[in-house]
Formats: C-alpha cells, structure tokens, sequence
C-alpha cells in the first residue's frame, strides 16, 4: 500500500508538473551568451551522422557546470552513441529537455531537479570527440506541431522539435 501511494504522488507530481509548474527558461550553460552558439543551427542540415541538427551547441571549456534549463524530472542519466554522456529531463508543459556530450554527469535518474540545479558539466564525449567542447541541448514535445512539418530531409521529425534558440534568446 505504501508503495501504491509513492506511485500515485509520483505520477500527480508528473501531471501537475506539465499543467502547472511555471517554464522560467534560463541559460543550461554557465556563464554563455548570446556569442556562445550560432543562432542559426536549429535544424540545420546537412549536419553529420544525425542528418539534421535538431538542438543548439553551446560552446564553453570543458568542466563548465551545465544547469537544468527549468525545473523537472531527471528521467535518464547514462551513456548514448551520439550524445555520449547525456541527461533527459522532464520540465514544464511536458517539454524534454536533453542535455549531451557532457563530461560528467551530476544527477541521478528519477530526481527533481531545480531550475539552474547542475546536470553536469561541459564536455565533448559522443559524436563530439576531437571537437570542441560544448553542450548539445535540444528541447522536444511528446505532443506533436503537425503545422511544423517542412519538405527539407527529417521534415516531419520537425514536429517535435522545438528551436531552444528562441527561448535563448529571450534571457
């Protein structure tokens, strides 16, 4: 029965997480600017092994702490082919926010973490070996923009990308 109500307050905490926790948007990399990525990145292709980037890069020395961008959910920690040592977190308005090529990693799955709560920090493992260093931070929806679909290559995947550099730009 205990373990039934942590259950039920874990997935209210995820609902009332996506209707009513405010974005408060800030920058994921200590520090950055403006002049710290290209403001045109967001699904430029051709773009390497993934075809079409799908993120931002934020380029900054290896170590710099990386912040949660909003407040969320930790759902993964761990290593990935492409984006290396990665974190995917859960914030408001059922956003994921993925944080890749980081150096380490600083949280654990499964945790809470506050706007601007360290991640982990600035690196270049994945696809970023023998580049330099830099966050790859890419922000998705599980609910699809159908009127984002374009004819470019991964047009359709395009609905479920957000461009993080709108919301960087604003900060």
């Amino acid at each position: 029965m205990k373990g039934l109500r942590k259950l039920g307050f874990f997935f209210m905490t995820l609902i009332g997480m996506g209707l009513l926790y405010p974005q408060n948007f800030s920058m994921p990399v200590e520090g950055a600017s403006k002049s710290s990525y290209h403001p045109k990145s967001f699904w430029y292709y051709p773009w390497g092994i993934s075809g079409t980037h799908k993120g931002v890069d934020i380029f900054a020395r290896r170590g710099t702490p990386v912040r949660s961008a909003t407040s969320g959910l930790v759902l993964y920690t761990g290593q990935l082919k492409l984006g290396g040592n990665s974190v995917l977190v859960l914030g408001p308005k059922w956003r994921l926010h993925y944080y890749a090529h980081l150096h380490e990693i600083n949280t654990s799955n499964f945790s809470f973490i506050d706007n601007g709560g360290q991640l982990g920090t600035v690196g270049t493992t994945g696809n970023a070996a023998g580049k330099p260093p830099h966050l790859h931070y890419a922000l998705a929806t599980p609910i699809p923009y159908f009127w984002r679909i374009d004819k470019t290559k991964q047009g359709w995947m395009k609905m479920f990308y957000l461009n993080p550099i709108e919301y960087l730009e604003e900060l």
